[in-house]
């Protein structure tokens, strides 16, 4: 019997590939600026250890336990290596907490807006969403969260910055929520955009894990790193909880490719650090820009913008014709857009103040 919860369920919609939106809208380019992917692409060290691997053993199975990523992950985040717990990116870690710790019946709190994902796979296991919208400044409003907790409150999630706000909580913030919340409650933060952050040096709340068991910290390699194609995700998490994930998740879900990969992508710091930087110089030219059209918009320390705009469905079609995909449907006259090269973005840029402006 199908569970009734499925039932109702809308599907997370993938993005096209470029070459099928390509023909389907007759374009000879098309920059996807819909996705958050790293416009800097991947560090070369990456290609260079793949192909210093090349197939051997191919025909065996990987390492279930990645034992070289793990290894190093812990030493830089200074954690025991037992404390991860890795997945085909995070929408499989996503799916493995829901399906670990939710219950019919459990209530999770969510932002509002925010990843879609949460919301996907705690109804796939019967639970109840509780959303809490962001508050005026478009930022996740923790004190509402901690009202919302009931006796019922199973799960909390924060996305960290925000997707698709961009908004940043600041580790203060997180860590005083954390006092507050019931130790029956799980919070997980999802880091997938925390490289991204340049206001505070001390952005995530990994340490954090030290003093909560009941704190979850997610991180990817799908965007500072670059590897989005490769789908390399991870949890840290308290000792027992992730012996407990461990049992549930399948036991060879990573490729070795996607493990050399990561390490040598993780091995390029120098690498992410010039993609924080144009990143972070580029968004901040966003910023202005929208700020002197005088377009509603987030904050972002993210390596996207939010922002809302008159006719946002017919913008998104203009600049699809002109080769430039954009993120629709995240809230009406609201659109969400990856911050590109500096020549796309100035593009992008000229064509929303023309259409402005019209």
């Amino acid at each position: 019997m199908l569970k009734e919860a499925i039932k109702k369920l809308k599907p997370y919609i993938p993005e096209q590939t470029i070459e099928e939106i390509k023909r389907e809208q007759g374009l000879t380019k098309l920059v996807r600026l819909s996705a958050n992917e790293n416009a800097w692409g991947t560090s070369p060290k990456v290609a260079q250890a793949i192909l210093d691997w090349g197939v051997q053993d191919a025909n065996r199975y990987p390492d279930s336990e990645l034992t070289g990523l793990r290894n190093a992950i812990a030493q830089g985040l200074k954690v025991k290596p037992e404390t991860l717990v890795f997945g085909d990116g995070l929408d499989e870690i996503i799916q493995l907490l829901s399906r670990t710790l939710l219950s019919p019946a459990d209530e999770v709190v969510l932002t509002q807006p925010t990843f879609s994902e949460y919301a996907l796979h705690a109804e796939i296991e019967g639970a109840k969403l509780v959303n809490v919208p962001v508050d005026t400044d478009g930022l996740t409003d923790l004190k509402e969260m901690l009202a919302a907790i009931t006796p019922a409150t199973a799960m909390v999630w924060l996305c960290n910055p925000n997707n698709p706000t961009g908004t940043y909580v600041t580790h203060q913030a997180i860590a005083t929520f954390m006092d507050q919340v019931p130790k029956s409650v799980t919070v997980v933060v999802d880091e997938a955009y925390i490289d991204f952050v340049t206001d505070e040096k001390q952005a995530s709340v990994v340490d954090l894990l030290q003093k909560f068991d009941n704190l979850v910290v997610l991180r990817t390699f799908s965007k500072a790193y670059g590897l989005a194609n490769f789908r390399v995700g991870y949890a840290v998490v308290a000792p027992q909880l992730a012996k407990i994930l461990q049992t549930v998740r399948l036991p060879y879900n990573l490729s070795t490719f996607a493990e050399i990969a990561a390490e040598a992508a993780y091995a390029d710091q120098s690498f992410v650090a010039d993609v924080v930087d144009a990143v972070a110089k580029e968004r901040h030219k966003w910023l202005s820009f929208l700020q002197k059209l005088k377009v509603q918009y987030y904050p972002s320390q993210a390596n996207f913008i939010f922002f809302k705009i008159t006719d946002a469905a017919k913008l998104s079609q203009e600049l699809l014709q002109n080769g430039y995909l954009v993120r629709t449907g995240l809230g009406p006259d609201w659109l969400r857009i990856t911050v590109g090269q500096p020549t796309d973005n100035q593009v992008v840029q000229n064509l929303i103040r023309a259409f402005i402006e019209q």
